[in-house]
């Protein structure tokens, strides 16, 4: 008997013709995009209160290696101890609040530079500095040594990336994650690591337009006019998980185009997809037997080009190492789009996946946000650690050039946001196409206008 796939759910989840779009308000304030007032509401119900991404588990490979992850003014170190284990905490000494960290390094301890108390990779406090003073901690800080640990806040990792909470009542991240995290933890994300593309730096929009990018594909034939032809817009289909959802996206075009074009596609997908390069060989081998002898291509009426670059990516995949048994055949080939709220997003398929994450400016500017780009890349453990692209952090006022699809997209959100500051402009009007937006935009409200929903 074969086990059912959890992917075979949203391989049969309604279109948009077949949603109830009852549930959903078309419509959502523009105030949230530009607005100090809806920022701060949002930073103390959503921010300090949610699951966020703060970078991947290869980031901190080795016991000792920590990195600064800041949210507005909060600063917290995220650190691998000596067990292995990641945990978090609040970058502040306990004695008078000094930070201790910046950036990026390893340690086999944190002291703080300014009075010398020093912590274990996992919190506790160690020593305290007593030049004159003969008695024990206890006599000397007025209170037990195991009262002195570092603050520490909640952190986990799931596929690979790790995720930390500024609030220490909250569920856990599992919960959080609930459905949405069952269908993403069948790509093995955590046997990825960055590849070709892993950058950090300023937009000059409010973070929300950079997820809200990501949640529709109605701007394709506007900003994208030259992938109209890898994607069929028509045939996506939608999941809503909580405050997450899931979107797929059928390789191929829903306008009528020839087997040929088709077929072209599939081979410029690696200028997008730069795994898929691996399995155009076999693609070539399936698809050779049917050409003829003018060059035009007859296949049989139960295959397609998609269908055979499905058998080609698993195939190669599978000779390769990678473990595709838990995926389906859609999920091989066809974008999936994810957004695991409040701030990450990935479009993935077999063995690689990019991932757009953005999180307000440290200076609190809500028409500003780092955003950050990677595309991850399955590869054999043996080949990781050399294959790892380094993140890249872009210093204010310079830009990375990135490819031209996420090149149109960056300077249209910064356009976008242009617009939104215009305070005449009090709605956005979403179409039916943009539904995620809607799903989206109801959950910050709920977390903005009622706090913690754990």
């Amino acid at each position: 008997m074969t086990m059912a796939k959890i992917g075979e759910r949203m391989d049969t989840a309604p279109y948009i013709k077949d949603l109830d779009f009852t549930p959903f308000r078309m419509r959502a304030s523009t105030d949230r995009y530009w607005s100090q007032d809806f920022l701060e509401r949002e930073r103390e119900n959503l921010w300090m209160r949610v699951w966020q991404t703060v970078g991947r588990a290869e980031d901190i490979p080795n016991a000792g290696d920590w990195m600064e992850y800041k949210l507005f003014d909060q600063s917290y170190v995220v650190v691998r101890g000596k067990d292995g284990t990641i945990r978090g905490f609040v970058n502040a000494c306990r004695h008078r609040g000094n930070a201790f960290c910046e950036g990026k390094g390893n340690s086999a301890r944190f002291t703080c530079p300014y009075h010398n108390w020093s912590y274990g990779l996992d919190g506790q406090c160690l020593s305290v500095a007593r030049p004159d003073f003969d008695g024990t901690i206890e006599e000397f800080t007025g209170a037990a040594k195991e009262e002195l640990g570092l603050v520490q806040v909640p952190v986990d990792v799931f596929g690979g990336f790790i995720f930390l909470n500024p609030d220490p009542a909250c569920a856990p991240l599992q919960e959080f994650l609930g459905e949405a995290g069952e269908f993403l933890a069948a790509y093995r994300c955590e046997e990825m690591v960055a590849y070709g593309l892993n950058v950090k730096e300023t937009i000059e929009c409010n973070w929300k337009v950079v997820m809200d990018a990501f949640q529709e594909g109605y701007h394709i034939q506007g900003v994208h006019p030259e992938l109209v032809a890898a994607m069929d817009e028509s045939k996506e289909r939608y999941g809503f998980f909580g405050d997450h959802s899931i979107a797929t996206g059928p390789f191929g075009a829903a306008n009528e185009i020839s087997v040929e074009e088709e077929i072209e596609g599939v081979r410029n997908l690696p200028a997008t997809f730069p795994a898929v390069a691996d399995s155009l060989r076999r693609f070539e081998e399936l698809i050779a037997p049917h050409r003829g002898a003018d060059g035009k291509y007859a296949l049989p009426a139960d295959s397609s080009p998609r269908l055979l670059l499905q058998q080609a990516l698993e195939e190669t995949w599978t000779a390769k190492g990678l473990d595709v048994s838990g995926l389906t055949r859609n999920q091989l080939t066809d974008n999936q789009f994810y957004i695991l709220f409040p701030n990450f997003f990935i479009t993935i398929h077999a063995g690689e996946g990019t991932f757009i994450g953005a999180v307000p400016h440290p200076s609190g500017d809500p028409n500003r946000c780092i955003w950050h780009v990677a595309n991850y890349q399955w590869f054999p453990p043996e080949e990781r650690a050399e294959k790892q692209t380094p993140l890249t952090e872009i210093a204010e006022g310079d830009h990375f050039p990135y490819f031209l699809a996420l090149e149109q997209d960056y300077q249209q959100m910064e356009h976008q946001q242009r617009g939104l500051r215009n305070h005449a402009l009090k709605e956005m009007a979403l179409t039916k196409q943009e539904v995620r937006l809607a799903h989206f935009h109801a959950a910050i409200d709920s977390w903005v206008e009622r706090g913690n929903r754990t």
